[in-house]
């Protein structure tokens, strides 16, 4: 027995060794594109670029703004002025607050980088959301309705969800599988396994080849970014129940960009249950169309964008 308690602990500190050696290679391959603000005492990632009316860019979950810097941000800047956030707990964004408070609710979220905004001089912006960050999307408004030109969701996690998240969400936010499987994918997960397990999230599309390197794949495995994800998801349906009961209030311009073959984030579940909930939505059905339209049909979304700041008034 106390052999194999030997071994365990071996086993545990060689993991812990490995997985801060490649965190520490990630960071190096994949430093900050952009401006480190302190809100608060809180670290909050921007990437800023271009001139126009305003932009916010919401990533979803266990990803960075590096998944807009790959081409949306480019389409974009010769038009707006458009600001990538990396959202707590993703990129290179605080996940605790100076209290060290987890940042994970969507509310929570919207508010500390509508504070790194202000700091930004950012004024009446279009906030648009992917995924997840659909759901922080939706806060931003019902935290500034005023000051919210209008909100654009790509594939949004906006609405409460029949039936249980996958187990590793639970397992990854819970104690021991935080202290011991973390470390585990961390250091020992093949890059090759989570090239696969990236491209499937763009299924039935195929993943751009050049994506995981510009995506930062890497960084996307440190231990940090897989406990805030796990506990962000984890946490999410109450969020959404809570604030799906206010959108009916929202006025602004919301266009919800979703495709039928989503089988992540459904469009049955939510742009369309949530388009009939807002008085002035625009949805657009992409046929056959998976999880990351951004990359799908670019020129749709940049078309919907200009649309929704048309009916802003920004344009």
């Amino acid at each position: 027995m106390f052999g194999f308690l030997v071994l365990l602990a071996v086993a545990v500190a060689l993991t812990y060794w490995r997985a801060g050696q490649r965190e520490a290679a990630a960071e190096a391959a994949y430093p900050p594109s952009g401006q480190l603000l302190d809100v608060d005492g809180v670290q909050v990632h921007v990437h800023v670029s271009g001139s126009g009316p305003d932009i916010v860019l919401l990533h979803g979950a266990g990803g960075s703004l590096r998944d807009f810097t790959f081409d949306l941000v480019e389409r974009l800047s010769d038009r707006y002025r458009v600001i990538a956030f990396d959202r707590p707990g993703h990129g290179y964004t605080d996940a605790f607050d100076a209290a060290g408070n987890p940042i994970s609710s969507p509310r929570d979220q919207a508010a500390l980088l509508q504070a790194a905004a202000k700091q930004l001089s950012v004024t009446r912006p279009l906030v648009l959301g992917h995924s997840f960050g659909g759901s922080v999307a939706m806060a931003w408004a019902l935290e500034q309705p005023q000051d919210t030109a209008g909100i654009i969701l790509l594939a949004g996690a906006t609405m409460p969800w029949p039936g249980e998240l996958s187990a590793s969400y639970k397992i990854n936010s819970s104690t021991l599988g935080s202290a011991l499987v973390v470390p585990a994918i961390t250091a020992w997960v093949p890059m090759s396994y989570a090239r696969k397990v990236l491209a499937g999230i763009f299924t039935p599309q195929t993943m751009p080849q050049t994506y995981p390197e510009g995506f930062g794949l890497p960084m996307a495995l440190r231990r940090g970014l897989l406990r805030a994800n796990a506990r962000q998801v984890n946490q999410l349906r109450p969020y959404v129940v809570e604030m799906s009961a206010l959108y009916p209030s929202l006025t602004m311009p919301v266009a919800l960009i979703h495709g039928t073959a989503d089988d992540i984030v459904p469009l049955v579940v939510h742009s369309g249950p949530l388009s009939t909930l807002l008085p002035n939505a625009e949805l657009t059905v992409l046929d056959g169309v998976g999880h990351m339209p951004q990359h799908a049909v670019p020129d749709r979304i940049e078309a919907a964008i200009d649309r929704t700041a048309e009916r802003a008034g920004l344009r």
